[in-house]
């Protein structure tokens, strides 16, 4: 009996049963552990095409030249024609923290903010911006700067 009584005991105080409480005592307030950082480059919102042109008239070409985004959305750049393309980003003429941001969603680089050169048609470069920096994202095509090969993407929040 002794040992059953001395069981329960230590269970009744294991589960609260324990001293009752004085008057202002509370149960120390559990703290829930803040959401992991969006992973650079993880699509968790709507997934965008722009297609990347050489035109017949000899112009060079993003289709189309600005986007409209969400943090979470997804851009695939498609290589239709006119290649070698890419993407590369204007380090000036990005929202502050964004580089890092782009540095770490862009896997596939020729440098700093600069994708992959396309050279086959319909190959394709992509970034998902879940946690990038809301704002003006201006970039263009390395091969055909000069050529007006420029587009804008602006993510809002």
């Amino acid at each position: 009996m002794r040992v059953t009584l001395a069981a329960l005991t230590i269970i009744a105080v294991a589960c609260g049963g324990g001293e009752p409480r004085g008057a202002g005592e509370t149960e120390a307030a559990v703290e829930t552990p803040a959401p992991p950082a969006p992973t650079p480059g993880v699509v968790t919102g709507a997934m965008h095409e722009i297609r990347m042109l050489g035109t017949d008239d000899g112009r060079f070409i993003y289709e189309p030249a600005s986007l409209l985004i969400k943090v979470g959305d997804h851009v695939r750049w498609i290589n239709v024609s006119g290649g070698p393309h890419n993407v590369a980003f204007y380090p000036d003429r990005i929202p502050p923290g964004a580089g890092d941001f782009l540095q770490a969603a862009m896997t596939r680089r020729i440098g700093d903010l600069a994708g992959e050169l396309l050279f086959e048609a319909n190959a394709v470069f992509e970034i998902g911006f879940a946690g990038a920096p809301p704002g003006t994202y201006d970039y263009f095509c390395t091969p055909h700067e000069m050529l007006g090969m420029k587009g804008q993407l602006t993510i809002l929040q």
